[in-house]
């Protein structure tokens, strides 16, 4: 039986590892090893962050929330609760936006939750 050495198939996929390797520090871009091995981590970071980023801007807009409801003499989980209290669902995203870019409704908001909190 006649020997295969498929040579085409195999340099192009080592190149297409190397093209996407390129810019890493040391061996990692140059030897095909080392760059399969990093590529593959590569390529699960990025999955994950792209799950993690969720995660951290729930975060971030809690944290804005949380200090402008500071500025409003009430802690954060007091709002939340006076908000569902009073029936007004607004989401985390949307309270961020109006706690940076319109202080004076958000103020509103929390002058309600107030209200239902001392019911």
């Amino acid at each position: 039986m006649a020997r295969v050495k498929g040579g085409s198939v195999t340099r192009q996929r080592r190149k297409k590892v190397l093209k996407q390797a390129s810019g890493y520090f040391g061996s990692k871009h140059l030897l095909f090893k080392t760059a399969k091995e990093q590529v593959m981590h590569s390529l699960q970071y990025a999955y994950n962050d792209r799950r993690k980023v969720k995660s951290d801007f729930r975060k971030l807009w809690i944290k804005r929330i949380n200090a402008a409801c500071r500025m409003c003499d009430i802690s954060y989980s007091q709002m939340m609760h006076g908000l569902r209290l009073a029936n007004i669902s607004i989401n985390r995203k949307m309270l961020s936006e109006m706690a940076i870019n319109d202080f004076g409704n958000f103020q509103k908001l929390v002058d309600n939750a107030k209200k239902q909190i001392q019911k």
